[in-house]
């Protein structure tokens, strides 16, 4: 629990949210005794299950999955897409990267004494694989699984053109100990309340009217504001889908990814949560019980955000404050994944890092996203490419140490194809 106070005027927004709504008690107390009800029967589910309710699809196959078959991804909110790249290809850059570590000794990095995440976003292996036409084609399927209700244009928005979002990637070791990924969402955090145009992708669920949301509506996510206090590695963009290439094999209990595979329902309770008070101690054996909460605006505290010196983090649901998730039980571990399988999950899923890696060997990943072109999306990247070329850090993270120089990084030269050129910024080269 955290002792900082919340500024009381998170007490007007919450006024200023539900009165939209006529009789706003009445339905959305409605609402989330069903909600509580469902999740209730899908967590049980998924607790059940395991490893095996995450979808795995082969990469050649995206374009022929059925109508149910791409319901049911777009339900979970997570898929496993296999053979994307080549496991030869995938290792390779995996070398390249020990390599450009070891010739880069100052790299920045944690845990300090044995760094296995970096603050890495230029290196060679990083470039060619965002560049790889097969990671760019995947995204772009991803991108597609959106779309806009209304049915009308939209401006400087092309789901089928897939840009890139410069990340970091990990090397993790066999070991105990990771702790700094618990349960969490990124992509904003008080935002998702405070911003006018973020607030829209929830409406239905702040309407009282949960099992209509679509977190997949393409429209409100435009505009979206994701971060308003400009903190330093919050991502500024619209990724429709957070993802990493595999360049090891990785499987549960071997510091894999973790989620909550049920996008609806993880927002619709997210969402509600702040709106709601249990009426038994939280650690009370009948917390669960629907009757054992009530609808509440007086306080002006939002479970799961933390507040920073710098702004908010989060929303970081815990057992605790958000025990209907039944978090425990439900972060299902994704399947096992070998080199060059990627692993995508919708930007609202609740996901984390397991704490343990049983295996022997290291469990290496690239973080790259899926990025449709908008035209704030199309904004950050002509940002963006100026520090590729510059060799410095993107936008959205800490800017390097002054003077800071790398041996090894990729170069305008390692993005040859016309799709990944426009996906980095960079302009077409006319033969």
């Amino acid at each position: 629990m955290q002792d900082t106070q919340w500024p009381e005027r998170f007490v007007d927004l919450k006024r200023q949210i539900v009165e939209a709504t006529p009789d706003y008690e009445k339905r959305l107390t409605e609402s989330w005794k069903d909600l509580l009800g469902e999740l209730d029967k899908r967590t049980a589910d998924i607790a059940q299950v395991g490893p095996d309710y995450i979808p795995q699809v082969r990469y050649e196959d995206l374009d022929k999955l059925s109508a149910d078959e791409v319901d049911i991804i777009r339900r979970k909110g997570t898929v496993v897409i296999k053979d994307v790249v080549d496991d030869s290809e995938a290792r390779a850059w995996k070398t390249a990267l020990d390599d450009f570590i070891k010739a880069n000794p100052h790299v920045e990095g944690f845990p300090e004494q044995d760094k296995q995440f970096f603050m890495l976003y230029w290196t060679r292996p990083q470039v060619q694989a965002r560049a790889h036409p097969n990671v760019l084609k995947a995204s772009a399927w991803l991108n597609k699984q959106y779309h806009v209700k209304s049915g009308k244009p939209l401006e400087g928005v092309d789901l089928n053109v897939p840009l890139v979002y410069a990340d970091r990637f990990r090397i993790r070791h066999p070991g105990p100990g990771w702790d700094r990924f618990p349960p969490h969402v990124d992509g904003g955090a008080i935002e998702r309340w405070e911003d006018e145009s973020f607030r829209k992708c929830y409406a239905d669920i702040l309407s009282g009217n949960w099992r209509a949301h679509d977190p997949y509506e393409l429209e409100g996510r435009l505009d979206a504001r994701s971060s308003l206090y400009g903190r330093p590695g919050q991502a500024t963009i619209f990724r429709s889908f957070q993802g990493w290439l595999a360049m090891s094999e990785a499987a549960p209990t071997q510091g894999t990814l973790r989620v909550f595979p049920d996008v609806v329902l993880s927002n619709a309770y997210t969402i509600l949560r702040p709106f709601f008070r249990p009426t038994v101690p939280l650690d009370s054996e009948d917390i669960l019980k629907p009757e054992n909460w009530v609808f509440d605006i007086s306080t002006p505290d939002f479970p799961g955000i933390q507040i920073l010196p710098n702004g908010y983090s989060g929303p970081r649901p815990t057992p605790e404050l958000h025990p209907h998730l039944k978090l425990e039980k439900t972060m299902t571990s994704v399947p096992k994944v070998n080199p060059g399988d990627m692993v995508f999950w919708h930007c609202d899923v609740v996901h984390s890092v397991e704490k343990e890696h049983t295996g022997q060997e290291d469990s290496a990943v690239m973080y790259i996203g899926a990025v449709p072109q908008t035209p704030m999306n199309t904004e950050y990247v002509k940002k963006q490419a100026e520090t590729f070329l510059a060799g410095i850090n993107p936008p959205d993270f800490v800017k390097d140490k002054p003077n800071t120089t790398y041996v090894g990084l990729g170069a305008d030269a390692d993005v040859k194809e016309p799709i990944a050129r426009v996906a980095m910024g960079l302009p077409i080269q006319v033969a």
